[in-house]
């Protein structure tokens, strides 16, 4: 089965963040396949032939496979040589002509879910710095790949009840609303603008209840209400939406004055009212 192409966009940005960083001639990496203990390489960066392109790397065989396997980052000086992992991949490494190769797995909620390798055409120790930089690479994966799942749980969570459903009790609808925060906050960290602009449509749906034409508020001033109303501090706010303290306090004034509120509570009222919150 095919990555998603949004995944493996980040995959493919990883990899040239992590040969901008260090110096790495050569870059690539994969996502296990769904259903699969094998690791498909998708993308290649400063590669010379396709000798890598779409090879299947088993849990346990080869570097990438042993740091599957362990869940850990592994190095080798000299591919070939070493004695540290086995040789299935042999014929495609050294058709590459690569010697050093590290491999660092894409560990998300504990299961890897892909390997990142960078590669030297020499066989030299690659130091501590690099791997560093390759666990850096991958992590910024990891995060990526955690924010598309929690989006794709909270719009799934989400789902506007069949026409002439009864309206959620009160600990249900508080549900409601912690998933309209938690939505809103997610948003600007997906750089896939079709999935950015499904979730946002989703907080659509939680939210037009009563929409009142004449009120409106801007997409951040929205984001730190819904994050208000669900009864965090400015400083949480903040820390959701990575934003600084100061900016969440003058969204909020500036959301005030639109609603005319003179309070926090106020505000969130006056914007359930208007049907801009659930």
């Amino acid at each position: 089965m095919a990555a998603d192409t949004a995944e493996a966009a980040e995959v493919r940005q990883a990899l040239a963040r992590l040969r901008r960083s260090t110096g790495l001639p050569v870059a690539f990496g994969g996502l296990v396949e769904p259903g699969h203990r094998q690791v498909r390489i998708s993308e290649l960066s400063g590669t010379s032939t396709q000798a890598l392109r779409a090879l299947a790397v088993t849990s346990g065989n080869g570097l990438g496979g042993r740091a599957v396997a362990l869940a850990r980052p592994c190095a080798v000086t000299d591919y070939s040589a070493s004695r540290q992992i086995s040789h299935e991949y042999d014929v495609p490494v050294a058709a590459e002509g690569l010697r050093s190769v590290l491999a660092v797995p894409v560990v998300v909620r504990r299961r890897v879910r892909g390997v990142l390798y960078g590669a030297l055409r020499t066989a030299q120790p690659l130091g501590d710095r690099l791997i560093g930089a390759a666990v850096e690479a991958a992590r910024d994966v990891e995060q990526a790949l955690v924010v598309r799942e929690q989006a794709r749980e909270l719009m799934a969570a989400a789902r506007p009840e069949p026409a002439g459903a009864a309206r959620p009790g009160d600990g249900a609808w508080e549900q409601v609303r912690e998933a309209h925060a938690a939505l809103r906050a997610l948003a600007p960290r997906i750089t896939d603008p079709e999935l950015r602009e499904a979730l946002l449509d989703a907080c659509g749906l939680l939210a037009a209840e009563r929409p009142v034409s004449g009120v409106e508020l801007a997409p951040r001033e929205l984001d730190v209400l819904a994050c208000v109303a669900s009864g965090v501090s400015n400083a949480v706010a903040a820390e959701r939406l990575g934003l600084r303290p100061e900016t969440v306090k003058g969204y909020l004034r500036s959301a005030m004055r639109r609603l005319g509120a003179h309070s926090r509570g106020e505000a969130v009222v006056a914007a359930r009212r208007a049907g801009l919150l659930p």
